[in-house]
């Protein structure tokens, strides 16, 4: 995906996962453990600190305050976060910055607060019981592509992960995009659209969710998938 619309992006999942902040924030958050949507507000808001500081100050930076309980004042510290964060990545994506993986640049920061706020929007209004917006297939493609070029490779680099000895193929049919992760020839393929692959990937639905198509040896795609590629 374009560098340039990182940002726009950014900004349109941030104001719908916002919104999700008006609903009920004792509301559980299915497929991160057993936090509520107040938790999961304060999940993202504090990514969102520690990518200022790894862009303004170029280190990970240490705890931050806890996220307010009262709802306004919830609000109130998600927006100066979420400005903070906006007017940290506004640069060149090419300046330097902390990160926890290559490349060391803000443009990094702003894909990686991009996907994180998509995905966690998904969960959000998953939580409040609606029908999630759909993804924008570049988007949900970009974030297939950082799960085996970001992360996969640290959960290994970091011991969490073994390396794969067997390949899958994943294929997205709605970009023509496709991704093999592991060595040789793919022992098995899936199939579907790239949301529903970026949200199996991040275990939000089941290898066997009915929009998926899997071919050859399905047990041996899903043990390489099940990684844990994402921490």
């Amino acid at each position: 995906m374009e560098t340039a619309g990182y940002l726009p992006a950014l900004r349109r999942e941030t104001d719908a996962f916002r919104g999700c902040l008006l609903g009920d924030l004792t509301a559980p958050v299915a497929h991160c453990g057993s936090w509520t949507l107040h938790d999961l507000a304060g999940h993202l808001g504090a990514g969102n600190q520690r990518a200022v500081t790894a862009v303004t100050a170029r280190h990970p930076g240490n705890r931050f305050p806890a996220a307010p309980r009262e709802p306004a004042a919830l609000l109130r510290w998600f927006d100066r976060h979420a400005a903070a964060l906006f007017e940290a990545l506004d640069t060149d994506p090419a300046a330097p910055a902390w990160t926890f993986h290559p490349p060391h640049t803000v443009g990094f920061w702003q894909r990686r607060r991009c996907l994180e706020t998509l995905v966690h929007r998904w969960d959000a209004q998953h939580a409040l019981g609606g029908v999630p917006g759909a993804f924008d297939p570049e988007l949900a493609a970009d974030g297939i592509a950082e799960v085996f070029d970001t992360f996969a490779p640290r959960q290994i680099a970091v011991g969490r992960a073994a390396a794969p000895r067997r390949a899958v193929l994943v294929e997205a049919t709605d970009t023509g995009s496709s991704w093999t992760y592991g060595p040789g020839a793919p022992a098995a393929a899936v199939t579907g659209t790239a949301g529903e692959l970026l949200l199996m990937l991040w275990g939000r639905l089941p290898a066997g969710h009915q929009g998926l198509a899997w071919k050859g040896d399905r047990d041996a795609g899903c043990a390489v998938l099940r990684g844990p590629l994402v921490a």
